[in-house]
């Protein structure tokens, strides 16, 4: 009431069963629990709206709304139009991203009537827009399946993750670096289990065992000089009769 517009279907029922989430993890190097994971949607109270007041408390300071430049490029082909900081556009903050920037509920059209129709955009902390979903479902299956990984909204924008971000997306999910390899080989990414590396120790190949001639090569020499011999004892005994 106070922003006279209405929650979208999804959200709303999404408030109606918990104000609000938050879920963290971590990981534990040399022992000691690093916090890593952080998946955040703020509550009702927190839903604060972005632009409406100004960023200092001076006389005559500078809003967001300041920052608007009409020369920019609009709704250009596939790009859909970006959110307004002014009167033109409802920004309301779902997560503030521990400081790297902005998930917010966008209603871009406020004039004359709120449009129920919402997006989900993604302000970087160079106060560029990055589209992410066109309903909050879609967003909430994205945070899922990203774990809430540190900068995993930058994934979808033109500049993509920082380094140190990339190394924990290859840890835990490295098919989002990597989707141009996915686009290619589908099966890139299917684990190829070959059993008889996994289990080489207990199958054990058999050994084939030569089979040895039945008298060895020093008894036959032998037994051809006994014989040559008694051909010529014999040849000798007849020679005699």
């Amino acid at each position: 009431q106070k922003n006279s517009c209405v929650l979208p279907e999804d959200l709303k029922n999404f408030y109606l069963m918990t104000d609000g989430f938050q879920m963290t993890w971590s990981v534990k190097t040399d022992d000691t629990p690093m916090p890593l994971g952080s998946m955040v949607i703020n509550s009702v109270s927190k839903l604060c709206r972005l632009g409406g007041s100004s960023m200092y408390t001076l006389p005559n300071a500078p809003t967001l709304a300041d920052l608007e430049d009409d020369t920019d490029e609009e709704g250009n082909g596939d790009k859909p139009e970006k959110p307004h900081f002014d009167s033109r556009s409802l920004i309301f903050e779902l997560d503030a991203c521990n400081g790297n920037g902005k998930v917010c509920l966008v209603y871009k059209h406020a004039k004359p009537v709120v449009s129920p129709e919402t997006e989900i955009w993604f302000l970087d902390r160079a106060l560029y827009w990055h589209f992410l979903t066109k309903t909050f479902t879609a967003y909430y299956r994205l945070l899922i399946t990203h774990l809430g990984l540190p900068q995993w909204q930058y994934a979808f924008t033109s500049y993509g993750v920082s380094p140190q971000a990339k190394q924990w997306f290859n840890m835990y999910k490295p098919i989002t670096i990597n989707t141009a390899l996915l686009s290619e080989e589908a099966d890139s990414f299917v684990n190829k289990l070959d059993p008889n590396k996994v289990f080489k120790s207990k199958n054990k190949t058999p050994v084939i065992k030569k089979k040895l001639p039945s008298q060895p090569a020093g008894s036959q020499k032998s037994h051809t000089s006994t014989t040559s011999s008694k051909t010529s004892s014999l040849a000798g005994n007849s020679s005699r009769k």
